[in-house]
């Protein structure tokens, strides 16, 4: 990495290490770090039955910009990994969805958030579940270890997001599939705009464009890539689902 790629990497940690202090402190804050209740930006991305299968603290922790657990479809027994897990609050929801025969890991880099997520998959009894301290370009599992690959928010805080979509094709079984939902920019929306418009670590500057959201899936050998806006968040950005699977060979 460059020197300003690691400064912007630990600009990102202590953003949200700040985050879940506030969390475990019993405060609260919402989506990129924007401090909130747990009636607004949560209620906004999950169902209230969704919420009631939750640890309070994993609610309030919810710091994404959808909700990947609609979109991936998860089925039981299958193996899923949360990229940036956070709380913890997409792994749990996963974790009730696949089921005993199923498992779910979270990746994150930042301490203070494992601790809490660790925490809150103690309240919630899930025996299913690890959170992994680590990047989402280099995750401590195996190859293929994963049938689904679910993010809320994330890869756009990435600062080499080539290397996330190679290390998701690295990680998905063949025929596996990924079901995120991120920021993303109009087309014609330049970058030097979107450092405008916010910050990286607030979700905004290191956001790809649709475009180039396609070509980075594609070129990392995945197919039947989508990327669909679904609420803007700031001009010309939107919170997007993507969708892309891992051919069979």
């Amino acid at each position: 990495m460059t020197a300003n790629d690691t400064e912007l990497r630990e600009q990102v940690r202590e953003h949200y290490a700040r985050a879940a202090r506030t969390v475990l402190d019993q405060q609260g804050s919402a989506c990129c770090g924007t401090p909130v209740d747990e009636s607004t930006a949560a209620a906004a991305l999950y169902s209230a039955d969704e919420q009631a299968e939750l640890p309070t603290e994993a609610v309030l922790a919810s710091l994404g910009c959808g909700n990947p657990i609609a979109v991936a479809e998860l089925h039981p027994g299958e193996r899923v990994l949360d990229l940036g897990s956070g709380g913890g609050i997409d792994v749990l929801l996963s974790a009730k969805r696949v089921g005993a025969d199923g498992f779910v890991w979270g990746v994150d880099m930042t301490a203070e958030m494992l601790q809490l997520a660790r925490a809150n998959a103690a309240k919630a009894g899930a025996h299913n579940v690890e959170f992994l301290a680590g990047t989402i370009e280099a995750v401590p599992l195996p190859d293929e270890a994963v049938d689904v690959i679910i993010s809320n928010c994330v890869v756009n805080l990435s600062v080499d997001k080539p290397a996330v979509f190679a290390e998701m094709r690295r990680l998905l079984t063949p025929g596996g599939r990924i079901g995120i939902t991120d920021i993303v920019a109009d087309d014609a929306l330049s970058a030097e705009r979107r450092d405008e418009l916010g910050s990286y670590a607030g979700c905004i500057a290191g956001a790809l464009s649709r475009a180039e959201y396609l070509r980075l899936l594609v070129a990392a050998g995945f197919a039947e890539a989508t990327v669909t806006f679904t609420h803007d968040v700031v001009e010309g950005m939107h919170s997007a689902i993507v969708r892309a699977t891992k051919p069979l060979q």
